[in-house]
């Protein structure tokens, strides 16, 4: 018995021994973790489940509890207003609302069929909520990003009649709510009847019947397919699609209205035969006179302002019918002022041709005004009047001249050059190019430092800097898109980029100009300060988000050196201001025409663009618009004087500030520095101009019969006619330019 007791308790412990040796084998190990994970992804399922339960059912509470608000009492739209920055000026009064509703059988089925095409192709099958749209919203939500897409015409009827412009997920999900009540309550003919008598059609039409008044001069029930196709397409974008406003808007609509007669073509709500007759064209719009709120240079700015309130996700029903309050951030005195400065020099430039019997292509001035600290708009001169030509001036690109020099600046003194680096003041001929580099007037200034090529504009120094740069031209490009300009046309990357081929807006100029002044901090430029509902209610607020692009000591360094540009250089005739002004004059040319004239220049509150072109396009010749006693059109001429007439009111009331301490601001006075050594005389052509180009200044005796100022520096036209090879890397500290192929340049700036 004992030795059965003693076998029975080693079998035991045997047993013992295996049950732990199995614990502890690969095999065991790995099925207790998948147990330990399916553990963990069981109670995962069920926390997610649990969320979905919850989250339904706080839905379904949220249905259950959310009543139908009565559409009579809820959709009070009313004239939507903006106002200059002071917040009780009016710039303008939008679109009242014009609308007569019409029942379902007034509205033809074409009309119908195309507003599904447009807008909701699932409409006829759907809930009332586009299942792919709420994901995205969902995902907005997680994510932070705004609202927007994804609506139904369901959801879009509900969003007019129901709710505030509120941009909140609060809202959205109100809408998905609402959205989904109106589809149970209603059947899809009366929600597509109620939408198409409240949705906006521009020309201040809300609803099909005044749409089709305005349109096509008929009721809606005698409306066309092509016609209904047209309306249609415009409820997306009324602003954009409406050729009335702007005849840019009329390739935009041609393109909507072709997808729209797609969608029913795919839904065969019209026939092949049908979408091939009538795509070819777009049917007769009606002649509506212009809308008074567009006419002269201030429908620019409401043009502006609308195109920002969209970008910001309000609608063009809201825009112009919401009751919405508009702040912007134009200054009211600024704005006057821009105006009167740019028709007042535009008619000097003008009547300065016609004294010349000389035939012009017309003259354009554009002013863009820029807030340094926080980038709103202050002032804007697009154009004379936006209904006549909604071309503006003062968004458009283009060459900039010596303006550009400013860049060169910024991006040498980020490469360890300093304002007395010397720098070739001779004509030279870049290494890779088989044409010589000359400043205006063909004059030769001998070894030069930085600082005296910033005052005189000398467009040598400026090819030698870049050239000792490594990656010179990339490395100017960079402080032009740091300071805040886009590239556009002409930025080809050679040692020449900073002599202003490069095309720029007046707008972007000033921006750009604006981050020098504001310590090296970019803002981006807006129009819009403050929206507020038809109850007070704020639905947006300005708020830039700030960039630091380039350091504040670079900042401080080239404001400096742009002092000394209107200190005692082309720029002279802006000291008249009489606080501190840095800035830069520039005129482009192409051969022997001169392309543009530019003054960009900044306080330290306040940076301003002026720029001249000429001809529809604004590349026609400038030379017939000189000055009287100037020998070509420069930048220092009319553009500067309009410069200082604008900034005279645009800064008063605004305390005299200076700029960033420069490291350079402990030296002696810079009048005490050697005056620039003149080694030759300029060889002139038979048209009395230089060979390089048209100069930025005129000469001093010129000067002084334009405007009261200090006497003027030689001008720096920049007219790079000849080809120009890119500049490959190079840390050479002389010119590095490498062969290449040659590329087509753009003329160089002038002071």
């Amino acid at each position: 018995m004992a030795d059965m007791a003693d076998n029975s308790a080693e079998n035991r412990a045997d047993s013992a021994n295996v049950a732990d040796s199995a614990e502890n084998s690969p095999a065991t190990s790995r099925w207790a973790k998948l147990a330990v994970g399916k553990k963990i992804l069981v109670g995962l399922v069920a926390g997610v489940v649990g969320l979905a339960l919850a989250a339904g059912l706080a839905f379904g509470g949220l249905y259950g509890v959310t009543r139908l608000p009565d559409p009579n009492a809820s959709f009070q739209s009313s004239q939507s207003r903006l106002y200059f920055a002071d917040g009780t000026t009016e710039l303008a009064a939008l679109a009242e609302q014009n609308r007569i509703a019409v029942p379902s059988e007034q509205i033809p089925r074409a009309m119908k069929d195309a507003a599904v095409a447009a807008e909701d192709r699932t409409f006829w099958t759907n809930p009332g909520i586009s299942p792919t749209g709420m994901a995205r919203a969902l995902g907005a939500i997680v994510t932070g990003r705004d609202l927007q897409g994804g609506s139904t015409i369901t959801q879009q009827y509900v969003r007019l009649m129901y709710l505030t412009s509120e941009r909140t997920v609060t809202r959205k999900l109100k809408e998905v709510v609402l959205a989904l009540k109106v589809n149970n309550r209603e059947s899809k003919d009366e929600i597509l009847t109620d939408y198409l008598n409240t949705v906006y059609f521009s020309r201040g039409a809300y609803g099909v019947q005044t749409a089709a008044q305005s349109w096509f001069g008929k009721d809606a029930k005698d409306l066309t397919v092509p016609e209904a196709a047209v309306l249609a397409a415009v409820v997306q974008n009324p602003s954009l699609l409406d050729p009335s406003i702007t005849a840019d808007n009329t390739a935009r609509l041609e393109s909507r209205y072709q997808y729209v007669l797609s969608g029913m073509l795919g839904e065969k709500s019209i026939t092949q035969q049908q979408f091939d007759e009538y795509r070819g064209a777009l049917p007769t719009l009606a002649n509506v006179p212009p809308q008074a709120v567009y006419a002269g240079p201030r429908g620019f700015l409401v043009h502006m302002a609308q195109k920002e309130l969209r970008s910001l996700d309000f609608t063009d029903a809201q825009i112009n019918g919401g009751g919405l309050q508009i702040t912007t951030t134009f200054e009211p005195a600024a704005q006057a002022a821009a105006e009167k400065a740019a028709r007042t020099y535009q008619g000097q430039a003008t009547d300065a041709a016609g004294a010349r019997k000389q035939q012009g292509a017309g003259v354009h001035a554009a002013i863009a005004s820029v807030d340094t600290e926080t980038g709103g708009l202050i002032a804007l001169y697009g154009g004379d009047d936006f209904v006549k030509n909604s071309r503006n001036w003062a968004t458009t690109a283009r060459m900039t001249g010596s303006t550009f020099k400013a860049f060169g600046l910024v991006a040498g003194i980020r490469n360890s050059f300093t304002l007395d680096t010397p720098l070739r003041g001779d004509s030279f001929t870049p290494r890779g190019e088989s044409q010589p580099v000359r400043n205006e007037f063909g004059i030769q200034y001998g070894t030069v430092t930085l600082l005296q090529a910033t005052a005189a504009s000398i467009n040598t120094a400026f090819v030698d800097l870049t050239s000792k740069m490594k990656n010179g031209p990339q490395e100017v490009i960079r402080a032009a898109n740091d300071a805040g300009v886009p590239r556009a046309g002409g930025w080809d990357p050679t040692d020449r980029v900073a002599l202003g081929g490069a095309e720029a807006s007046p707008v972007d100029m000033a921006n750009a100009y604006a981050t020098l002044a504001n310590s090296g901090v970019r803002n981006g430029v807006h129009v819009i300060r403050e929206v507020k509902d038809s109850a007070g209610n704020v639905l947006y607020q300005a708020d830039p988000a700030e960039q630091n692009t380039v350091d504040a000591k670079t900042a401080a360094d080239t404001t400096y050196a742009l002092e000394s540009v209107v200190n005692e250089g082309t720029g002279a005739r802006a000291s008249a201001l009489g606080r501190p002004v840095a800035g830069k004059t520039g005129t482009a040319g192409v051969g022997d025409r001169i392309a543009a004239g530019w003054f960009v220049a900044y306080t330290k509150q306040i940076s301003t663009a002026v720029m001249f072109v000429a001809g529809d396009d604004g590349t026609a010749d400038l030379d017939p618009y000189r000055a009287p006693g100037d020998q070509t059109f420069f930048g220092a001429g009319y553009p500067t004087m309009t410069w200082l007439d604008y900034m005279k009111v645009a800064t008063t009331g605004r305390p005299v500030e200076d700029f960033d301490t420069s490291s350079y601001a402990t030296r002696p006075p810079r009048s005490s520095l050697a005056p620039v050594a003149v080694k030759g005389t300029p060889p002139a052509t038979s048209a009395g101009r230089s060979t390089a180009g048209a100069p930025d200044a005129p000469a001093p005796p010129a000067a002084s019969a334009l405007h009261p100022s200090a006497s003027l520096a030689p001008p720096d036209v920049v007219s790079p006619t000849v080809p120009v090879v890119p500049a490959s890397p190079s840390s050479a500290p002389g010119p590095t330019t490498q062969p290449s192929q040659p590329v087509p340049t753009s003329a160089p700036s002038t002071p």
